[in-house]
């Protein structure tokens, strides 16, 4: 299976609760990955029934949301899903949620006001090559 066969049968799930940054990371996704297949939830609730419905492999979580932490969500989808890879957006760059964030079970954490074009493709890559 070639590097783009994998992009298409990739399933991700934007978990973001600011709507702005949510469409604006799934366009960027969408140029880098055009066949990749992109789902968004805007709050904890809905993204436990899109990842059960869904199974996505990949999940970008925002650690704060209405209702439950992405860090609590993330330690309910892994207990599930363990093979879910999830990387944390996040405008919160701390010490304390990086380490939270990680041990939740992320794989990466990534500050929003960092994330480039470049960075956004070699992560997803890392997971699919």
């Amino acid at each position: 299976m070639d590097l783009s066969e994998k992009v298409l049968n990739l399933k991700t799930l934007i978990v973001e609760d600011n709507s702005v940054f949510r469409k604006m990371l799934k366009e960027k996704l969408q140029l880098l990955f055009p066949a990749m297949v992109i789902y968004e939830a805007a709050e904890g609730s809905e993204a436990l029934q899109e990842v059960d419905t869904l199974k996505p492999e990949l999940i970008f979580m925002d650690i704060r949301l209405p209702g439950e932490s992405g860090i609590q969500l993330t330690q309910k989808i892994k207990t599930k899903y363990p093979n879910t890879k999830i990387i944390f957006l996040t405008s919160h760059d701390s010490p304390e949620y990086r380490e939270a964030a990680i041990r939740s079970g992320g794989v990466c954490y990534v500050p929003k006001d960092s994330l480039d074009y470049m960075q956004l493709e070699k992560l997803v890559r890392s997971f699919i090559e």
